[in-house]
């Protein structure tokens, strides 16, 4: 790919009263050309997401019109929670065959404060996730769709509530060092476990917050940045199942294909990644991710995480920055956070959460109840 990325940035995150999707889309935008040394009148692409909390019809359109902007080339992508990670990928495409010289991937929106948490995970519920024949009308929350993974993975291979605890609590020590992230104050596994449970065996704190805010990222081939840029050395995109029952074997997700052909194109292997900034939706989600990107045999997840192997300063940090757990989740936008600390810690600049000498960083996106992914191996420029 001739594009690199060039820079990126953020909104304020975290309950922003007074900022729409489309106030909060500007500064992050903004933020990231700055950080790029652009400016709005360099981007000639721009790709974005849906967003949820208001009816824009044709998103692109209504971000283009709002940053004041009228790029050649444009388009909405929605793959799901998988969309931060496929943001890098399709820009970087338009830029190699010359569609564009430089796209802007900008997406998020006021989720918390104009939805609120508990109506968010009702408005996610009526979204389609679940079959409309044998699942819908049971009235299963997305909670309870990834219960249905965390059961499962219990029973097949002994993972514990504990163990999965324990990735809440690595990763809100992580955000505990972003001075943006939404949730800082550290929790513990006794606190995890004595969270509302939310369905079993999730509780609260195994589940992913709600937040207001936007990410943006640029990719460009233009010389002369203001900062190192940041090289997509492979990707690979996986797909298993629509509906949770349509799959074959739930405790196993699409990260297997992904990570294969992201590993595979880039032309080095689990062993060889610094930092994992992997999609944390659930606590679950890591753990099965960490297998099935090959951090571990199958089965062996639960025992991963354990000993402070994910944490700053472990084996293997995972989701540096404080994920959907912890740092922030808006919506479509919460797998943009991971690729801009992806790219923070290559650069040297994640502050406190720096991983010393990170040379290749993973970020991998999920997108519905762990049946589409998209990995990203991105390295040095």
């Amino acid at each position: 790919m001739n594009g690199v990325i060039a820079g990126v940035g953020e909104s304020p995150l975290g309950s922003v009263p007074g900022m729409n999707a489309m106030e909060l889309q500007r500064a992050a935008a903004l933020a990231a050309l700055a950080d790029a040394g652009l400016a709005l009148s360099d981007v000639d692409g721009l790709l974005t997401t849906p967003i949820r909390v208001a009816n824009w019809a044709m998103p692109v359109g209504m971000v283009a019109q709002g940053l004041g902007i009228r790029p050649g080339y444009l388009a909405t992508l929605d793959v799901a929670g998988a969309s931060g990670t496929a943001l890098v990928h399709h820009a970087a495409m338009a830029v190699a065959t010359g569609q564009a010289e430089t796209v802007l991937c900008v997406a998020g929106q006021n989720q918390l404060t104009n939805v609120s948490r508990s109506a968010t995970v009702e408005q996610y519920a009526s979204h389609g996730w679940a079959h409309p024949e044998y699942e819908a009308p049971y009235g299963p929350l997305i909670p309870t769709l990834y219960a249905l993974v965390a059961q499962r993975h219990m029973h097949e291979y002994g993972t514990t509530p504990e163990q999965m605890a324990e990735v809440a609590v690595a990763i809100r020590g992580h955000a505990a060092l972003n001075p943006l992230a939404h949730k800082q104050a550290p929790i513990t596994v006794a606190d995890v476990l004595g969270s509302r449970m939310i369905t079993s065996p999730l509780h609260m704190l195994d589940c992913a917050i709600v937040s207001d805010g936007a990410a943006a990222f640029v990719i460009s081939s233009r010389t002369g940045l203001k900062k190192r840029a940041v090289k997509l050395l492979g990707q690979g995109y996986g797909f298993t199942h629509t509906y949770i029952g349509e799959h074959d074997n739930i405790a196993t997700t699409g990260a297997v294909q992904s990570g294969r052909g992201a590993f595979a194109m880039a032309g080095v292997k689990p062993a060889d990644i610094d930092v994992a900034e992997l999609y944390d939706c659930f606590t679950i989600t890591v753990i099965a991710e960490l297998e099935d990107l090959g951090f571990c045999a199958k089965g062996e997840g639960g025992r991963f995480v354990e000993g402070g192997r994910i944490r700053l300063g472990g084996e293997l940090p995972v989701t540096t920055h404080g994920g959907l757990l912890s740092a922030a989740h808006p919506g479509l936008a919460g797998g943009m956070f991971h690729v801009i600390e992806a790219v923070r810690q290559l650069r040297g600049e994640a502050g406190a959460r720096q991983v010393p000498d990170a040379e290749l960083v993973l970020a991998h996106g999920n997108g519905g109840i762990i049946g589409i992914h998209c990995t990203l191996i991105l390295g040095k420029g």
